[in-house]
């Protein structure tokens, strides 16, 4: 969806940039003369509406309806800077030497030239996000709810860890890296090691950990389903309380030893039910690669969206069928 609003937004600026435009009324006023030749307005209007007008359309309309349907958030701002952030850094670390100036790289990658324009392409960008989640939210049913609830929810619980890193520098080779993996994994073991001799736990911890709970014995608190990476959450709830994982586990962040302290019983479906609503839908949204597209279709029908001119009308019922299947 993103890539088909920034290719919208360089026709936009296509269309709009330039100071002379031609007046539609006179349909046959040339916009580019050649000898014994013209390309009229006309010509080029129908060029444009059967490649681009579309997507223009929908950008405009879900502008509108959005900006209806939801109000400015501290959320939506704090994406709006985050992605600008984002992609100041991307100018900065790879396009820097081939655009002067920021400008002209929003110019050249986005067809636009304010941050005013950006901020608004990162508007669309959020609410639309929002409508498919919402979306997604009302398709879940008590039946998906009380499975969930019944077959895959958990009780939180306690657990303490030993987080072993593979130390090396951003310009390190690759068998340098592999090399410092490899030491990584090998010292975890022997810490297993040294836990199966009786060391204490808490104190290997403070000796050898990497992570920021390490002066604390390693204890995490309280934590549930999906508060730690995947490795990790199923190596901890597999455990007995008491118990230590015998081989490390490896996550994004490193190798980990891993003690599970305490369970607790799980919530009650009534406590826990806007919890699981918020797994589904989030489940929804990553497993269904066409979600945004229905989101959207049915909220431009809630709007009643009706497109006038048979061209585009039949463009847009191409495009429903086409991301609807």
């Amino acid at each position: 969806m993103k890539k088909i609003l920034i290719s919208t937004l360089v026709v936009l600026f296509l269309i709009t940039g330039c100071k002379k435009i031609p007046k539609l009324e006179n349909g046959k006023e040339a916009v580019v003369s050649i000898k014994d030749d013209k390309i009229a307005v006309d010509d080029l209007y129908d060029e444009l509406k059967s490649k681009y007008a579309l997507s223009i359309l929908l950008d405009m309309t879900d502008k509108k309806i959005l900006d209806k349907k939801y109000e400015t958030s501290d959320e939506e701002k704090n994406y709006i800077n985050s992605q600008k952030q984002n992609d100041e850094t991307y100018y900065n670390v790879i396009y820097s030497q081939s655009y002067n100036t920021y400008e002209y790289y929003l110019q050249a990658r986005y067809g636009i030239t304010s941050q005013d324009e950006l901020d608004e392409i990162f508007k669309l960008d959020y609410r639309r996000n929002l409508a498919t989640k919402d979306y997604a939210k009302s398709q879940i049913t008590e039946s998906e709810i009380n499975d969930y609830y019944n077959n895959e929810f958990i009780g939180d619980i306690e657990a303490s860890h030993i987080l072993i890193t593979a130390d090396y520098s951003d310009n390190a080779t690759t068998e340098e890296q592999e090399t410092a993996k490899q030491n990584a994994l090998n010292l975890a073991k022997e810490i297993i090691e040294k836990l199966n001799n009786g060391e204490d736990f808490a104190e290997l911890a403070k000796q050898y950990s990497k992570d920021g709970s390490a002066s604390n014995g390693g204890a995490l608190g309280r934590f549930g389903s999906g508060d730690m990476t995947s490795e990790f959450e199923k190596a901890a709830y597999a455990l007995k309380v008491g118990e230590y994982t015998k081989e490390p586990v490896e996550t994004k962040f490193g190798y980990h030893i891993i003690l599970k302290t305490k369970e607790y019983e799980k919530d009650s479906l009534d406590n826990a039910k806007e919890e699981i609503i918020s797994t589904l839908t989030d489940r929804k949204v990553s497993q269904d690669t066409n979600i945004s597209y229905k989101a959207l279709e049915e909220l431009r029908k809630e709007y009643d969206f009706t497109i006038e001119d048979s061209v585009l009308k039949e463009q847009y019922e191409n495009y429903t069928y086409n991301t609807s299947n």
